[in-house]
């Protein structure tokens, strides 16, 4: 039976800690995917929708950017992407009645997890000028206020346009043809904060910032390395596909500051045999510490290095450029440092070596843990040196694996949602729409903050997502937005960005994922890109949560039509009612997309797009070959009564989306507010398990930022470190931490200190 959804925010002053668990999915995993479903969308609608998750002829899944195989499961979905479908796909409605009886101020006041059990957004709604609450608007003058804003601008540089990696291709491919066409790259996408500093060192070293392998290399592989990554709650179906890697033989070392459940075995829900014994999988856990990971791989390198035979000599000698300077780098790797950076001892580091040599075939995947520290973009090129040292490039059941974490981010940037696009890209957008599109560099995600904090920035435009929740610096962001003149979101549900607005604001409600899509052409589907380059459609099949809404390319469209007017060429409208046009474009202005509705009809699993490395070892670099990198081991240096703090997700928890209020894998019932300590550091800072922190940043100009009331949990964690979840904490990060080159929130190593909370 459907529930109704909250009135009151939860409480969640006492969270319920028991011990951390050691295995994941299983029965529990079942049993609360069902309740989820069950309470969002009742019986029979949770049958209809998730037996068509990621299906060939169904709709792909809204959660993370893990792919399918060739031959589908019954039941081709995990526990947190039910939870994805089962919020979109809910039976719940916010109708305009919600909003005339919650004011601003009230939405304001309200947790991300409230206002997201709402449900659906039904109507486009305003914020007036002046007003206090959001009042519905019809589609006409909602697009009237976006071209009135948009055409009153000095510049078109005054303008942002973000995307969330849920855009699919055709609505990406639309909205940077209109920012392009109306002046701007300002483009800014959740790629900026995630695995931007996979996209930089990957270029620099292979020339592509895309991972070079398939789901069939990680199961032919002899070694996989997973670094600064907790699959078993953020990608739960790779967890699948590291059992089949280890029933073929393979061997995983995992390399993370937290134990995790799923990398400890995996209770695999889709087998008898699975669901209640489960299958181990690290052979090695490597508990490093917060940002020791390029000294920890910059030895390795030195090691392989000085063992005779170890290095692949004709692929270096053939495929590499740079190696005679990583070299005289990597023999100045010292032991006693690398201890120091890493929290590990001699002996782990010889067992993971032992293993590399062992392997001909090696993957190193790759999640946050590795991209969100100001050192990430060498930490990266590291572990590039890494491969190219034995040939692991290029080679099947080989190669680098950075794990995207939204259905479509990595597709929306191949559709050239970038403020740095290639002149390529831009000279062939140009001569199909016959256009000129900017050539000078727009703002990323950190960029638009300081520039709507200093009024260079004056419209947001958001084309899904939570961009304030998702941000770092909460204070310094939720400020910047309020200087806006005009805030648009582009919105299924409600989240804590439509309460922290301009001086007046939008939300557009949009189709999801499941909703079946039907315009003048007929029905439609959309396509997504996932983490290893298949192009596949998503097909909705449901009927649409309410009549007034519109899809993301219809969106786009009539924006575009209301703000270019009779002075634009592209056919708007045709796009409108026909996303194979769309397709047809993309077809003549991005590379492997040739003969793409052809490809589609033929195929309804889709096509992996080309990767130079991974197909022919050809790298499209500027030397023209795979390049070795030689920068200094960095790691964080952290003062004397002092943690490293890394921010993470719950186990009820999809980026910023809260399912729910606990954590099961970690042991943490019933609230969110916890910070993760190691006991011997609790105590020598004074606190016991139970007792309550102000978690209190440190930054190098001397600022401050706290993060108050937060019941302190004694974990395993490795010594030194600390762990909490965001958004909670994204108010500790400074705007200015960033990584270098990439220029994404360093959210993985923030300096704190623990103060006996004014609540305790």
């Amino acid at each position: 039976m459907v529930s109704k959804p909250p009135v009151g925010d939860p409480v969640q002053d006492a969270p319920q800690v028991t011990p951390p668990q050691h295995a994941a999915a299983g029965l529990p995993a079942i049993g609360h995917t069902l309740r989820i479903a069950q309470e969002q969308m009742g019986l029979r609608r949770t049958a209809r929708t998730l037996l068509k998750v990621n299906q060939k002829d169904g709709f792909d899944c809204p959660g993370c950017a893990w792919p399918e195989g060739d031959k589908r499961h019954v039941a081709e979905f995990c526990e947190n992407g039910a939870k994805a479908v089962a919020e979109e796909a809910t039976l719940r409605r916010v109708t305009p009645e919600f909003f005339a009886a919650h004011p601003l101020a009230d939405l304001a006041t309200r947790s991300g997890y409230w206002l997201g059990q709402q449900g659906r957004i039904t109507e486009p709604m305003l914020l007036p000028e002046g007003g206090d609450r959001y009042e519905p608007v019809t589609w006409e003058r909602a697009f009237a206020i976006l071209a009135e804003e948009l055409r009153a601008l000095a510049s078109p540089d005054e303008a942002l346009f973000y995307t969330s990696g849920r855009t699919s291709n055709e609505a990406a491919f639309l909205l940077q043809l209109f920012a392009r066409e109306f002046g701007t790259n300002n483009l800014p996408d959740c790629s900026n904060m995630c695995h931007e500093s996979s996209g930089s060192a990957l270029t620099e070293t292979i020339g592509i910032g895309k991972g070079s392998v398939s789901l069939e290399d990680l199961h032919r592989a002899d070694l996989i390395i997973v670094a600064g990554q907790n699959p078993g709650t953020n990608h739960p179906r790779m967890l699948s596909a590291l059992e089949k890697a280890k029933a073929g033989g393979a061997r995983i070392i995992s390399v993370n500051p937290l134990p995790e459940a799923g990398l400890e075995r995996f209770k695999n829900p889709q087998t008898p045999q699975g669901m209640f014994r489960g299958a181990a999988l690290n052979d090695l856990f490597l508990q490093i510490r917060i940002g020791g990971d390029q000294a920890l791989f910059r030895l390795l390198n030195k090691l392989v290095l000085e063992t005779a035979g170890a290095v692949d000599e004709e692929f270096v000698r053939e495929h590499t450029h740079g190696y005679e300077e990583f070299v005289a780098a990597a023999k100045e790797a010292d032991w006693d440092e690398t201890l120091a950076a890493t929290g590990l001892e001699r002996a782990e580091i010889e067992r993971a070596l032992e293993l590399v040599l062992a392997s001909e075939r090696t993957v190193v995947c790759w999640a946050m843990g590795l991209t969100q520290h100001k050192h990430s973009v060498p930490t990266i090129r590291e572990v590039v040196n890494f491969l190219l040292l034995r040939g692991n490039i290029g080679r099947p059941g080989a190669g680098v694996c950075p794990v995207r974490g939204h259905s479509n981010v990595q597709g929306d940037r191949t559709m050239g949602i970038f403020e740095r696009p290639a002149p390529a890209f831009l000279d062939a957008l140009d001569k199909e729409f016959g256009i000129v599109s900017p050539r000078h560099h727009g703002f990323d995600v950190v960029r638009s903050i300081q520039a709507l904090r200093d009024g260079e920035a004056k419209v947001f435009f958001a084309m899904g997502g939570n961009f304030v929740g998702a941000t770092p610096d909460t204070e310094v962001t939720e400020a910047a937005m309020r200087r806006a003149r005009l805030t648009v979101h582009v919105s299924t549900k409600l989240n804590r960005s439509h309460a922290v607005t301009g001086t007046r604001a939008l939300i557009l409600p949009t189709l999801g994922r499941t909703d079946k899509d039907v315009q003048a052409g007929g029905k439609q589907f959309v396509t997504v890109e996932d983490s290893m380059s298949q192009v596949h459609a998503s097909r909705g099949n449901l009927p649409p949560a309410s009549p007034h809404l519109l899809s993301e390319p219809a969106i786009v469209a009539r924006t575009a039509r209301a703000v270019l007017g009779d002075g634009s060429a592209t056919p708007w409208e045709e796009f409108e009612a026909d996303y194979a046009t769309i397709r047809d474009r993309i077809a003549r202005v991005v590379p492997g997309f040739e003969n793409f509705n052809a490809r589609l009809a033929a195929d309804p699993g889709g096509f992996r797009l080309p990767h130079g490395p991974r197909d022919e070892r050809r790298f499209p670099t500027k030397t023209g070959k795979a390049n070795f990198t030689a920068a200094p081991v960095e790691y964080p240096r952290v003062p004397e009564g002092r943690l490293l703090l890394q921010t993470l997700r719950s186990h009820d928890q999809y980026n910023t989306t809260i399912y729910g209020l606990d954590d099961r894998y970690r042991g943490i019932k019933g609230g969110r507010r916890v910070v993760l300590v190691h006991p011997e550091d609790a105590a020598a800072l004074g606190f016991a398990d139970g007792s309550y922190a102000d978690l209190v940043s440190e930054w190098t100009d001397g600022s401050e930022r706290r993060a108050p009331g937060f019941r302190v949990v004694h974990y395993p964690t490795s010594r030194g470190c600390a762990a909490a979840y965001y958004p909670e904490t994204n108010v500790l990060v400074p705007l200015e931490s960033t990584a270098d080159v990439s220029n994404t929130p360093a959210s993985k190593s923030v300096i704190v200190r623990l103060e006996e909370s004014a609540s305790a």
